[in-house]
C-alpha cells in the first residue's frame, strides 16, 4: 500500500553571522555597559541592506568577561536588550543573539569549562542553524578574529570574512578567510553584488 502523504519541501533560511565587539561596536576590552557601547559607522546601514535582501542577522559572541567575573549574565542581558532596541528603532531586526560565557583557563566556578560554544568551536552557529532552519552553506560569517573564522568553517558556513574594524589581522590569519574587508558595509555590498 502506498502512502499518499504529500512531501513538504521546507525552504531553509540564509543568514549572516556577526561577531559583536569589533564588528558591530567599537572594540574595547569587556564591553558590558551601555555607556561603553559605540556602534561602528555604517553598521546600521549594512544591517538594513541585509534585512532588505532576506538574510537573518544572528550575533554570535564570546563573552569570557562573564566567566572571569568581570560582569554578570544579567549585565550582558541589559546591554543586549538595549542594543536590540537601538537597532529596532533604526529599522533593523536582529533575529538572535548567542553568547558563550565560558573560559577553559580563566573561568570561575561553573564557567571554567572547555565547551563547544566558545569560538573557535562551532556550537553557537550549529544551535542557531537548528533553531532558525538555516542553510549554512549559503550563509556568511563576519568577524575580526581568527576564532570567528574558524568557528564558521567548522560549522560549514559557506563564506567567512574578516573586517578591519576590530583587531589587527595578521597576514597569515587573513589568508585563512574567504576575504578581508574594511567594514561590514563593504562585506554587505560584496554579498549583494553576488545575488
Amino acid at each position: 500500500m502506498q502512502n499518499n502523504v504529500p512531501v513538504v519541501n521546507v525552504m531553509k533560511n540564509k543568514a549572516i553571522f556577526l561577531d559583536r565587539d569589533g564588528v558591530i561596536n567599537k572594540e574595547k576590552d569587556y564591553v558590558y555597559k551601555i555607556d561603553d557601547f559605540v556602534f561602528i559607522d555604517g553598521v546600521v546601514d549594512a544591517c538594513l541592506k541585509l534585512v532588505s535582501t532576506g538574510y537573518k542577522i544572528i550575533v554570535i559572541t564570546n563573552q569570557a568577561g562573564i566567566g572571569r567575573g568581570y560582569y554578570t549574565e544579567k549585565d550582558f542581558g541589559v546591554l543586549t536588550d538595549w542594543m536590540l532596541v537601538s537597532f529596532k528603532k533604526l529599522g533593523v531586526s536582529i533575529d538572535a543573539v548567542y553568547f558563550c560565557p565560558h573560559h577553559p583557563v580563566y573561568g570561575q566556578g561553573d564557567y571554567l569549562i572547555n565547551c563547544q560554544c566558545r569560538k573557535p568551536e562551532p556550537g553557537m552557529i550549529i544551535k542557531a542553524a537548528a533553531i532558525h532552519n538555516l542553510d549554512l552553506e549559503h550563509s556568511f560569517l563576519v568577524g575580526d578574529k581568527l576564532s570567528d573564522i574558524k568557528a564558521g568553517q567548522a560549522a560549514g558556513v559557506g563564506q567567512n570574512y574578516f573586517v578591519r574594524t576590530g583587531k589587527l589581522i595578521p597576514q597569515k590569519e587573513g589568508a585563512l578567510a574567504d576575504g578581508i574587508f574594511d567594514t561590514l558595509y563593504d562585506v554587505v555590498n560584496f554579498i549583494s553584488s553576488k545575488q
